[in-house]
Formats: structure tokens, C-alpha cells, sequence
């Protein structure tokens, strides 16, 4: 099982429908599946013009060192994907932020995590919006044009 974090903290996942490996999205299958799963090494090039009709896209790290799936939310985001867009794997609450300023909706992950970094560390990062070096460089930049 897993945990979903949201900016309202841990919930149970409420997909309804098991996403599709990218080999299968790749198949050629002439309906579009609902859900996609997506290893965080896909080219986002391959994909561009084939996610608009897709409602969710799970992208799947292996490790919280591996960035490439920050990189592909933020390259899915571009390319127009407006669904719903989770990062799952073993993330540690701290990335919380840069999960959810690359593109990504919620972040997935383990039962045993959640048990070892509690909804308190996740919640105390779920001001995203606020507080990273680019707004505080643009904010300070403004702050000296006046």
C-alpha cells in the first residue's frame, strides 16, 4: 500500500483506474487509457502530442536522489498536460516543495515512509509557494527597484 500527500496531508490513493505501463500507452492501442505510469527516464519528447486526452499521469522514481522525475513533470506541464500529475516513490518530505513547483499535484509513497517522516514533516512544507530562492530574489528585487 501507499500513501498520497497532498497540500492537505496524507489521504489513500482515490484513482479509480490502474494506470497503464508506458509500453502498452506505446502499443498503439486505439483507446486512450484513462491513467498512464511513467519511469522517470522517459524522453518527454516521445510524448508530446499524446497526452492531452490522458486524466492522470503517475511518474515513478526509484530514489529520492534521482531528480529526471521533477524534470519530467515540469516537461509534461510544458507540453501541455493539464490532468492530474502524482510523483511516486520513495521521496523524503523535503522535496515536498520542488514536487509540487515542478508540476506535480501529489506525491505517492511508501506505508513505511509515512510511518518513518509523519504527515506533521509534510505538512510543514506544504507552503510551496512561498519562501524558495527564486521568489525571494524577485521579491528582494522589487523591493530595491522602489
Amino acid at each position: 500500500m501507499s500513501v498520497v500527500v497532498t497540500d492537505q496531508g496524507f489521504s489513500a490513493n482515490t484513482w479509480p483506474e490502474n494506470p497503464v505501463s508506458l509500453a502498452v500507452f506505446d502499443a498503439g492501442d486505439e483507446t486512450l487509457p484513462a491513467a498512464l505510469d511513467l519511469p522517470a527516464d522517459t524522453a518527454p519528447e516521445t510524448l508530446a502530442g499524446r497526452v492531452d486526452g490522458l486524466a492522470f499521469i503517475r511518474i515513478l522514481v526509484s530514489s529520492f536522489a534521482d531528480g529526471r522525475g521533477f524534470t519530467l513533470a515540469r516537461e509534461l506541464r510544458r507540453l501541455g498536460f493539464a490532468g492530474r500529475l502524482r510523483i511516486c516513490g520513495p521521496l523524503i518530505a523535503d522535496q515536498y516543495a520542488m514536487a509540487r513547483r515542478s508540476g506535480c499535484d501529489e506525491v505517492e509513497i511508501p506505508e513505511a515512509l509515512a510511518a518513518r517522516q509523519p504527515e506533521a514533516d509534510w505538512l510543514a512544507r506544504a507552503d510551496w509557494q512561498g519562501g524558495d530562492y527564486q521568489s525571494t530574489l524577485r521579491a528582494r528585487s522589487r523591493a530595491s527597484a522602489h
